[in-house]
């Protein structure tokens, strides 16, 4: 048998279809990974009740030792956002300055 002009002697790959990324998808990802994080939390939290005696600077106290560590990584991440926006700032003013 003999292959008419024109037709490939083999067949194609066939197609794959690709659902393409949005931001919902994005979204859902992120609210997926943040309510699994929140869970891992409250059970640490719920591990984690011993007090504790802590004392920064001129303050002295007893808190349980979950929300004191939970305390100090609001903290951290706050100061992490401080900087940063400073940082997204000055890059921005610099952007602006070029530009001009």
């Amino acid at each position: 048998m003999t292959e008419p002009a024109g037709i490939p002697a083999t067949p194609a790959a066939p197609r794959q279809l690709t659902v393409p990324r949005t931001r919902w998808g994005a979204a859902w990802v992120g609210v997926c990974a943040a309510t699994l994080a929140l869970v891992l939390l409250i059970v640490f939290m719920l591990q984690n009740t011993r007090s504790v005696e802590v004392s920064f600077l001129w303050m002295h106290g007893t808190l349980p030792l979950a929300l004191a560590l939970l305390v100090a990584g609001v903290g951290s991440a706050i100061l992490a956002m401080v900087f940063g926006a400073a940082r997204i700032t000055q890059l921005r003013r610099l952007a602006r300055r070029r530009r001009d």
